[in-house]
């Protein structure tokens, strides 16, 4: 900037001794500020253009590795229970690979995508939970109350199933009885109400999520920055979390 004043300064001083009269070196003063103030302002769009763009591509470099840490667990402790399964239960075993074969195609395909409709993410949930009942051989207490006025309204993808996850994984797994997790899904037009309970192991250190309610956090922020309200509340072995989102 103290060039672009010496410049300007010079430049003045030159169109004083080239024009003669003082009305056209007026004029040609206040033509050559014009000049420079549009420059300027194009200059400035430009910047602000590129600095967009570069903020837009690092949010989606940050969803993209997010979104690629949902689900690792679950996957690999389904397809080790399937190894086992193969012989015992045939039938069983097809039907849990079919089931995680959609939930695999959803994460790697739809997964990817800006955003999808509630419909699709509520078939992912049921699919994950039906899983879950496969896999256990304990009997577990699981609830989903879905009330939605347009299955289609769209969502990010891949956002509750980190909620349910943490459920399951802090919960369910934990407890070798009376376990439970009731999930509860409302939605308008404008609005998704989602709420989980579930129980835990009280002698467990921690039934917070870690790493997965951090990544929500971080998604939430991201794409839904201002638009959404996180409950998390936690007491007497009883796990509750809360989200809601503004469309």
């Amino acid at each position: 900037m103290p060039y672009f004043f010496l410049v300007t300064t010079l430049l003045i001083v030159v169109f004083n001794d080239f024009f003669g009269k003082e009305e056209d070196y007026h004029i040609y003063i206040l033509l050559f500020f014009i000049s420079m103030i549009v420059w300027m302002i194009r200059w400035l769009v430009i910047q602000i253009k590129i600095i967009l763009r570069l903020k837009k591509d690092k949010t989606q470099a940050e969803l993209m590795h997010l979104k690629s840490q949902v689900n690792p667990h679950f996957f690999f402790n389904t397809l080790n229970n399937l190894y086992g399964l193969v012989e015992l239960n045939p039938a069983k075993a097809q039907l849990l690979i079919l089931k995680l074969s959609d939930m695999m195609r959803y994460s790697i395909y739809e997964g990817q995508k800006d955003w999808v409709s509630l419909a699709d993410e509520i078939t992912y949930l049921e699919n994950y939970m039906d899983l879950h009942k496969m896999r256990y051989h304990k009997t577990i207490d699981i609830r989903f109350d879905v009330d939605v006025e347009d299955p289609g309204i769209k969502i990010m993808p891949l956002l509750l199933i980190i909620m349910v996850e943490n459920a399951f994984k802090h919960g369910v797994e934990r407890l070798r009885k009376g376990a439970f997790v009731y999930i509860r899904l409302k939605a308008g037009l404008s609005y998704i109400d989602f709420e989980i309970e579930n129980n835990f192991d009280s002698e467990e250190k921690s039934a917070s999520g870690g790493i997965g309610l951090n990544n929500l956090k971080k998604r939430l922020e991201l794409v839904y920055l201002n638009k959404h309200e996180l409950e998390i509340a936690n007491h007497a072995a009883i796990y509750k979390i809360r989200l809601k989102l503004i469309l």
